[in-house]
């Protein structure tokens, strides 16, 4: 059969789990990577990321709105997805997503979300007119108190959802690690550091996708980015990094010493099959290269527009390492058989429900809701500065 070799049963020869799936624990990371960094100025106090807080939240929710659309189009009956709420199975992780998925969408994100920009919404179902009035009139939900012990009320309140929300975050991705990890039949998943990768891997894939949204939004509205903001985030980014590559290289160091039956076949996929998206695209250029980037802006005084160029590159090239992981572990825990005695093939198709075309319309997708989330709410220090002085 065209694509494989060796010996293979005819039901491991097509892979289940196609780039939808891929997709799937990349995005979910990106949320929880997003409000991780929101939490570091709104727990931890770290009065430098301010400028970059309310649009953590909005890429949050953006990502999060987008997060089960992967899954409901793996599905070949996706309406039947609702009845894991109708018909509770708590032994099943992939149903208990249902509730986590709920949970951290309208009791924590929406939740902190709206107590944070109360005010604003208030001031704007005022002052707009026509559809935009009625469309705040309804985000306010019917609380339009705006007093000074009203909104010191919102602050408290949102610290603590903020609290409960971290480990949310830990919560809604780290599961994912753990549905690859518990699957024992498959040796390239089954590690008891899965999850904590994928957590780690998360943080660092959504501070970086904020970091280049943030700076990105700034080149396109014409205002100064925030070098002192950039930097802390930076910093973040680097010892965060740090810490989920040296969890990689245990896992891996562990693989080699351990060396057990399925050792050979692992090796022989990471040297031919998975050689350029693993070692290339994941470590060389996705990991190494932006390690070596963010630790010269740690160490020499570079100026202004350098650092702003090397934390452009070093975001981006850290977005495409961590989706490079999440192909590696997804597609590439698939392409070997059980039996370690063949290997297949997979190929992205186009003209198909889990096409291509599909993928890169979901990836893009949350950067359009974030760009309606940021017209109905805008994140900008500036824009609420001036709302608030219409208003008073």
């Amino acid at each position: 059969m065209n694509g494989v070799e060796g010996f293979m049963y005819p039901n491991e020869v097509e892979l289940v789990w196609s780039v939808l799936i891929v997709l799937y624990p990349y995005i979910t990371g990106l949320v929880a990577g997003a409000f991780i960094l929101a939490s570091l100025e709104r727990v931890f106090r770290v009065d430098a990321v301010k400028p970059t807080y309310r649009l953590a939240l909005l890429t949050a929710l953006s990502f999060l709105l987008v997060a089960p659309l992967p899954l409901q189009l793996h599905l070949g009956h996706p309406e039947r997805s609702p009845e894991m709420y109708f018909t509770p199975h708590s032994t099943s992780a992939m149903a208990m997503f249902g509730y986590v998925y709920l949970w951290y969408l309208m009791a924590v994100l929406v939740f902190e979300i709206w107590l944070d920009y109360r005010r604003e919404i208030v001031l704007r179902a005022r002052r707009e007119r026509g559809l935009l009035r009625l469309i705040y009139k309804i985000m306010t939900l019917g609380s339009d108190n705006i007093s000074e012990r009203s909104l010191h009320i919102d602050e408290r309140v949102g610290w603590v959802v903020t609290l409960i929300g971290i480990p949310s975050a830990f919560l809604l991705h780290g599961y994912v690690g753990f549905i690859f990890g518990s699957i024992k039949a498959n040796p390239w998943w089954s590690s008891p550091l899965m999850p904590v990768v994928f957590i780690f891997s998360a943080m660092v894939s959504g501070i970086a996708c904020v970091m280049v949204i943030y700076m990105a939004t700034s080149k396109l509205r014409g205002t100064t980015i925030d070098m002192r903001c950039v930097d802390t985030i930076a910093m973040y980014l680097f010892y965060t990094f740090i810490i989920d590559f040296s969890l990689e290289m245990l896992d891996l160091v562990h693989r080699i010493y351990e060396a057990d039956e399925s050792f050979r076949s692992l090796n022989f996929m990471v040297h031919t099959k998975l050689y350029f998206s693993h070692i290339v695209v994941q470590i060389g250029l996705g990991t190494l290269l932006p390690l070596v980037l963010l630790a010269i802006t740690q160490v020499a005084k570079l100026s202004e527009m350098a650092r702003k160029r090397t934390y452009a590159l070093a975001g981006a090239l850290t977005l495409i390492g961590i989706f490079a992981m999440r192909w590696n572990v997804v597609i590439g825990g698939q392409l070997f058989s059980k039996s370690f005695l063949g290997y297949t093939t997979y190929k992205v198709g186009m003209v198909t429900r889990e096409g291509l075309p599909v993928a890169i319309a979901l990836t893009l997708l949350p950067l359009l809701f974030l760009w309606v989330l940021v017209k109905l709410l805008p994140p900008w220090d500036d824009a609420s500065a001036a709302h608030g002085a219409t208003g008073d």
